[in-house]
């Protein structure tokens, strides 16, 4: 008899729903390699600051050197703890629009439309104003308004509306054309992450078991069926059966590294690296990810972020902010104010997202300059440039090369350019103009398309949205198959987001948290 009717491979934003859903009636495992979520910094808002690139919560993973970049290479943050990059991430709560979906069911993937998906978005909310025709109220996935606001961005609000760019109510109906504040995944002042909303309420259940500080090694496969994971936990090697299915939710790194360990993926890789090959299949191919570009402006005469922290009086008084009512500059969100706009006339919906912030600095982890700044961070939400992750050596600790092909296409290079051009638009509008903006970065000195895109690169940085190496699709080359099942390999799913056959509009969290209610779906039956 198997030791489990299902192992889940991660316990990140993916894997907390489904543990939660498919033990409810089976017998669980999830396994998770980081640790656990109980650091006060995972629940401060603001503690994102000391999450990412700390080992403690972050895999410390880094790109190759990117071409389209300047030859440079980023950090590129994954969350190595339960509630995964939930317990990291940004907050913000972004489905994307009703078109990405849409598209997926064009390309073959039936049942995953908009109308079709929205259901489940909507299960497991938990929406602030309560139920309507687009939320949902009384689920675990905790969705609030900011508790603070800035000046300077209400501004900004005001001057994109001047630019062409209207407010809007909801980023979440299915168009998400305008700007606003986010809502962020926040309860009364505090992260709300997947561990706290789906693992914390069923964690006595007699049918989950969790097990922190276990990486797998490979999924066991035995005539061309999964049939449970060797893992490595407090030195020991470990070997856990699946009666049902074993499912990976390790994400768009991690999933696909663990099946190429496991020889699935491209047959030439593998053998190079001394892997028996299982299934030869694009897994870890077809990387997409947004790229931020930015742009930032030095300001006269505003209250910023830079100007608060850059002082001992400046820091005690957020802190004591938050301390007695949970709110200031502690509780926020990276980005406060966003939003979606157009690059062009010719483009149906919008494909570009702004994540505009009161403070500026030269690098994520460096200090805030010490002037007062605003940064328009602006990232093309539809990206032609296509990347991989690669195992570098059979083994489960060595990184994989990441790989994601910024700024590779001619078209991705022009939207670049457009991007920067229409943020320079709309910091050029009357409601700025008390503030005498002066653009810093890229700088008023690149104009041509090819200036505009190769400042682009020399700024641009990830958002921290890869998807799609386990690529979903009715297509013989698609690594899953619309039930997100393994081609080719019985009893083995990949639910995460992975999957994407293309990525969404917006942040890829909310998004991933509903592919693993799908998930969760089809494998009950549901």
């Amino acid at each position: 008899m198997a030791d489990w009717d299902y192992i889940v491979v991660g316990a990140g934003t993916a894997g907390c729903l489904l543990a939660n859903r498919l033990s409810a009636r089976h017998r669980v495992l999830l396994l998770e390699a980081g640790g656990s979520d109980r650091y006060h910094w995972v629940h401060i808002p603001m503690g994102y600051l000391y999450c990412i690139g700390n080992p403690r919560t972050d895999w410390m993973l880094r790109t190759r050197e990117e071409p389209g970049l300047g030859g440079r290479s980023l950090l590129y943050p994954r969350g190595k703890l339960l509630g995964g990059c939930s317990s990291i991430n940004g907050m913000l709560y972004l489905r994307g629009q009703a078109a990405d979906y849409d598209g997926w069911r064009q390309m073959g993937c039936t049942g995953w439309g908009w109308h079709d998906v929205l259901p489940l978005f909507k299960r497991h909310e938990d929406y602030h104003a309560g139920e309507s025709a687009a939320h949902g109220a009384g689920g675990e996935w905790r969705v609030e308004p900011q508790r603070l606001s800035w000046t300077v961005l209400d501004d900004w609000a005001r001057a994109a509306d001047a630019a062409g760019i209207p407010h809007t109510d909801d980023f979440n109906d299915g168009d998400n054309e305008g700007v606003a504040y986010f809502k962020v995944n926040q309860r009364r002042g505090w992260r709300w992450n997947a561990a706290r909303g789906f693992l914390a309420p069923v964690k006595r259940r007699e049918t989950l078991k969790v097990e922190t500080g276990a990486q797998v090694e490979r999924i066991v496969i035995k005539q061309g069926r999964a049939t449970g994971v060797r893992y490595r936990r407090g030195g020991a090697t470990v070997e856990a059966r699946a009666g049902a299915e074993v499912i990976l939710a390790a994400g768009t790194i991690g999933s696909p590294q663990i099946l190429q360990l496991s020889g699935i993926g491209p047959g030439a890789l593998l053998q190079e690296m001394g892997v028996e090959v299982v299934r030869d299949a694009p897994v870890g191919e077809n990387l997409q990810d947004h790229l931020q570009i930015r742009c930032a402006w030095r300001l006269h005469g505003a209250r910023t972020l830079n100007t608060m922290a850059n002082s001992l009086a400046g820091k005690a008084r957020m802190a004591l902010e938050y301390a007695l009512t949970r709110s200031g500059p502690m509780s926020m969100a990276p980005s406060q104010l966003g939003a979606f706009a157009r690059s062009s006339p010719e483009v149906a919906t919008a494909d570009l997202e702004y994540h505009v912030q009161p403070l500026s600095l030269d690098a994520f982890g460096e200090p805030l300059h010490d002037f007062p700044a605003l940064t328009a961070s602006v990232c093309h939400l539809r990206p032609e440039s296509r990347g991989h992750v690669r195992i570098t050596a059979p083994d489960p600790a060595a990184p994989p090369e990441i790989a994601p092909n910024y700024l590779s296409t001619p078209g991705d290079r022009l939207t670049a350019a457009r991007a920067i051009r229409l943020t320079r638009r709309i910091m050029a509008q009357q409601p700025l103009a008390r503030y005498s903006p002066e653009e810093f970065r890229p700088g008023a000195e690149a104009e041509s398309d090819a200036a505009l895109a190769e400042a682009a690169g020399r700024i641009g940085t990830t958002i921290f949205h890869p998807v799609g190496t386990a690529r979903m699709g009715a297509d013989d080359g698609a690594v899953v198959d619309p039930e997100l099942r393994v081609r080719g390999v019985a009893g083995l799913r990949v639910i995460d987001a992975s999957v994407m056959p293309t990525i969404t509009s917006g942040n890829t969290n909310a998004p991933t948290l509903m592919i693993a209610e799908k998930g969760a779906d089809m494998i009950l039956g549901k």
